[in-house]
């Protein structure tokens, strides 16, 4: 039997439920990205896994073109801006930051092996100005399609 991995307990009954409350997607900064890469035209899946085997699921996911968008968060995914530790279970954290980034890499690196295009946005980012990454991804994909036909 597998053992339970630690959580440290919350250092208040406030903290535990905003934790809890965090929602895990269709966050507004999410939110803000997909209305901005729709109103460019382009469609897309949310939520999906790019390939059924990994179990990683991206955001934003175009399967023809296998581009992956994941709009992550600063405090989650550890922002080199925005990354500010808690102080309370500090080394807890700094180890779970850690495993989430390294899942990000490692996530990267075998969608890219699966032939996919990655996109990540961090949620301090402008809408706009990242649905114009994913335009442009999307893009030099199809005109990828487009010059080997």
């Amino acid at each position: 039997m597998a053992s339970k991995q630690y959580h440290p307990p919350a250092s208040s009954d406030q903290v535990r439920e905003r934790m809890q409350a965090q929602p895990r997607r269709d966050t507004k900064c999410e939110m803000a990205v997909r209305s901005a890469v729709h109103a460019l035209g382009l469609r897309y899946r949310v939520h999906q896994r790019p390939e059924p085997d990994l179990r990683r699921e991206a955001d934003l996911v175009f399967r023809t073109d296998k581009i992956a968008v994941f709009v992550d968060g600063c405090f989650w995914h550890g922002c080199p801006e925005h990354h500010s530790p808690p102080t309370t279970h500090y080394h807890w954290w700094e180890a779970k930051i850690g495993k989430n980034r390294a899942r990000d890499k490692e996530t990267d690196r075998l969608l890219a092996g699966c032939g996919w295009t990655v996109v990540r946005i961090w949620e301090h980012e402008d809408p706009a100005e990242a649905a114009k990454r994913v335009w442009d991804a999307v893009l030099a994909r199809r005109q990828e399609r487009k010059d080997t036909k």
